[in-house]
């Protein structure tokens, strides 16, 4: 069985982030949605934690677009019908809300 993990709110805020990647499996994948796109600012402790982990890590192309946030090439950008089958892809979908 494996889980898309999404992620909406800033990995600065609290430790939503962490807590996920505590639990993420090896064929689960990660979702950054929203705020979450700004774990990927290359320098912070949660762009390190994301490289060094070899997820599947997806990002919404629209959500680091409008945070000027650069996606770096082991991430994955996608649009809204690729979230739609990503979610399709995955036995459950976990919103960490």
């Amino acid at each position: 069985m494996s889980t898309l993990h999404v992620l909406s709110h800033s990995p600065f805020g609290d430790s939503r982030l962490t807590s996920c990647l505590r639990v993420i499996g090896p064929h689960d994948a990660l979702l950054l949605s929203g705020d979450a796109a700004y774990a990927l600012q290359p320098g912070t402790a949660p762009f390190s934690a994301l490289n060094a982990r070899g997820l599947k890590l997806y990002v919404l192309t629209e959500d680091a677009q409008a945070r000027a946030i650069h996606i770096p090439d082991w991430a994955m950008a996608i649009d809204y019908p690729d979230f739609v089958e990503l979610s399709i892809h995955h036995d459950k979908v976990n919103s960490w809300l």
